[in-house]
This record gives structure tokens, sequence and C-alpha cells, in this order.
């Protein structure tokens, strides 16, 4: 396989940012304070901040998002069911479309072809721009996106069970053991899908667990990395957790080094406007969607 590009390895190149430590915390407590204004019933705008005010950016908090909100009432009641809990989770972040998962009980990923006629009917099935997902390789065949998430997943759920718990909990353990088997140039899905089962099952996933770093968050890491002169973004994480307690301890709960991770992909979305290697165009425009519970 080649090798994978990042296309946004190069967003923050030239941008002079003295101290990428409250920069990333300005980031998070605007951004939460847009949440809580917005939830509040503020009319809009809910920031003074131009980029805020045209930009898209998740949540602080992942549980607070639309799509991580619809993951987990998608997957709920699953728990005790750890190989159907996967398979729905897999299945989830290869969909990433929160009105496709609301519309879906997960009753139907036992019946490959009547899910796969239902999300035919949906247009599109899947959220194309968040982040791409690209073939598996599986035993000599490879499965497309909708093959993966209809056919394969379903069929090696026990398979993906026993890889992930014998990591022991380890996130970036269990995220290589799968792609180990899937043989993907970018293993960001498979990242998500096990994060979230923290939610579902910590003993079987660490919620505090190290996490590998997404591409849309190696620009903002580096920064923070040579910051500190650490050697690597896990310790990078560490050390932003702790700065937490002073930078913002206000914050609704402590950081774990997903959140950091997470939040360091927005950071660099952030950033790019400022440096100019991001537009507002398209995708990245900020149209709000009224309807909260949705």
């Amino acid at each position: 396989m080649n090798e994978f590009h990042n296309p946004y390895a190069t967003a923050l190149d030239g941008l002079i940012l003295k101290d990428p430590v409250s920069a990333f915390f300005d980031f998070c407590r605007e951004r939460e304070n847009i949440r809580l204004a917005r939830e509040s019933g503020t009319p809009a705008p809910w920031t003074e901040d131009p980029i805020f005010q045209k930009g898209r950016f998740l949540n602080v908090f992942r549980e607070d998002d639309r799509g991580s909100i619809a993951i987990l009432r998608f997957a709920k009641n699953l728990e005790q069911d750890l190989p159907t809990l996967i398979q729905a989770l897999f299945f989830a972040r290869w969909c990433n479309r929160q009105e496709t998962l609301d519309k879906l009980s997960t009753n139907i990923l036992s019946k490959p072809e009547e899910l796969r006629k239902k999300l035919e009917t949906l247009e599109p099935w899947c959220n194309v721009t968040a982040y791409p997902v690209e073939p598996v390789h599986w035993e000599g065949a490879q499965y497309s996106r909708l093959d993966a998430a209809t056919i394969l997943f379903g069929k090696i759920k026990e398979l993906l069970t026993e890889t992930i718990t014998g990591a022991q909990g380890d996130v970036i353990k269990a995220t290589n053991g799968v792609n180990d088997l899937f043989r993907m140039q970018n293993d960001f899905p498979i990242f998500m899908a096990i994060i979230d089962l923290a939610w579902f099952r910590p003993d079987v996933i660490d919620p505090g667990s190290h996490v590998p770093t997404g591409i849309g968050a190696v620009a903002y890491l580096d920064r923070l990395q040579t910051h500190f002169g650490l050697d690597d973004h896990q310790q990078t994480c560490d050390q932003m957790i702790t700065l937490q307690k002073e930078y913002w301890p206000e914050a609704k709960r402590a950081f774990q080094p997903i959140d950091i991770e997470y939040l360091s992909c927005e950071c660099r979305k952030y950033y790019s406007y400022v440096n100019g290697t991001k537009l507002f165009e398209g995708k990245n425009l900020f149209q709000p969607k009224w309807n909260l519970d949705k």
C-alpha cells in the first residue's frame, strides 16, 4: 500500500503561536461557553469571536456532540453482549452520520441484506467529510465502506472482541491489533470505535488510556510537544491533563488523553483559519441546527 498522505500536516506551518498551551485552553473555554449559551436559549451569536461565528467546531466534551449522542443512543443496552456491542460501534463509526443511526435499531445488524437495502434508501448513508474511511483488507479480499459495515463486522465480531480484549484496556494496542487485521493506512475509524467502547465497558477499554494521534491532531500536538520539549504525543497529553487545573479549573470534568487528542484536532482547525490555510466554505461553514435534541 502507498504511504498515507496527511492533508493537515502543514496546516499550521508559518503560524506564530507563542503559547500553544494558553491558546488551547482559551479555545476550550470559549467553545464551551458557546455551547452553554446556545443550550440556555440565548439568541445567536453566542460569541464575539468571528472564527467561532463562521466556522464549524465540535463541542469540547465528546459526550456533548450530536454524533456521539447518536452513537450512545444507538448502542445502548448492549453492554452485556460484548461482540454485538463491538459490531455496533464499528458500524456506527463507519457510518458516522446521526441521521442514519437515528433511523436504525441494532437488531438490524444481524440481517446484513436487510441492513444494506435500508442503507441504500438513505442518501447519503454515511458521513463522507468528517474523516476518511478506507477499504478494509481481509483474508485477501477488499471490503468497501458499505461492505465492511453491513457484512464484514458481523462475520468477524468474535475475532474483533478477542483482539480488543487482548489489549487489556490499552487503546493504542487495541487499535494496532485490529489494524493488523484490517491493514488500513489511516486507522482513525478503528481508534474511534475502540475509544467509544470505553463509554460502555470501561472494564474492557480504559477511558484514561493513552490514545493514538489522529491525522487532524498531529499539527497541534506537535506544537505542544515542541513547547514542552517532550518525546511524544502521549507524554504531551499527560502534561496537558496536569495543566488543566491551572488553566481551566472550572471545567465540568477532568480531561483524559482522548480529550487532549480530540481537542488538538479542533485547535488545529481554529488556528488554520487564523493561518489562512483553511477557508470558511462548504462543510467548514457553520449553519446552526436549531433542534438541539437531534
